[in-house]
């Protein structure tokens, strides 16, 4: 049983399309709202979502999520990225096969300019090199393997990082070749080049040791929340 925990802060434009495309093969749809002040509340229990209240940290709202699913798999979905169609096969196989910890999607990004191509092969190559996908892959992992691993930590930026970096000391960590799709509004903003540049930056800051509270301010000086 799949339970798909969607974080969320003034996302009304984009919930109803990511809770559709999560609809056919969830058991269970959460939304968990930050504060929410456009009506994203109205509108994702109008999808057909439960909503859950945690203060506005992508972080504590997803450990929240957590808390109050019934599934045995959990799925972490951004408010502005859709499912394939048959994920629910497909994560089921991956987290019941041997030595696998957890899992997240290939990535595609929805614009059609060749450097978003470019983007999603970097992502690929990385993601499967190193066995660390982002958020934005739809991380998924059984319930007992996330409360072991003690679920996210409280940063304001670079959990999920952190996170999958732990899950790998109990298994492998697969990607799947089905594509979640996510918006293009962070690349958009900064632009590809200098948005690819500032997110390896932030990680071998991360690694030198600058606070994330450094890193988030560094980080959304120049975006926001995705």
């Amino acid at each position: 049983m799949i339970s798909v925990i969607i974080p969320a802060l003034n996302e009304a434009e984009n919930i109803t399309k990511t809770i559709e495309s999560a609809k056919p093969e969830a058991k269970e749809l959460l939304v968990v709202d930050g504060g929410s002040t456009d009506g994203t509340v109205a509108v994702a229990e109008a999808a057909g979502a439960r909503v859950v209240n945690a203060v506005p940290c992508r972080a504590r709202q997803m450990n929240r999520g957590a808390e109050a699913a019934v599934g045995d798999v959990l799925l972490f979905l951004h408010a502005d990225t859709t499912l394939p169609q048959n994920y629910g096969s497909a994560v089921e196989r991956a987290l019941y096969s041997r030595g696998v910890a957890a899992g997240a999607f290939s990535l595609a990004i929805d614009a059609a300019k060749a450097k978003y191509r470019l983007v999603e092969r970097i992502v690929a190559f990385r993601s499967r090199r190193n066995g660390l996908p982002y958020g934005d892959q739809a991380i998924f992992v059984r319930a007992k393997t996330f409360a072991d691993a003690g679920g996210f930590a409280y940063m304001p930026i670079m959990e999920d990082y952190e996170f999958v970096r732990r899950l790998r000391r109990s298994g492998r960590i697969v990607i799947l070749p089905q594509k979640v799709v996510t918006s293009s509004r962070r690349w958009q903003r900064l632009g590809v080049v200098r948005t690819a540049v500032l997110n390896f930056f932030i990680i071998i800051a991360h690694h030198m040791g600058v606070a994330p509270e450094r890193l988030a301010g560094w980080y959304r000086g120049r975006s926001q929340q995705a």
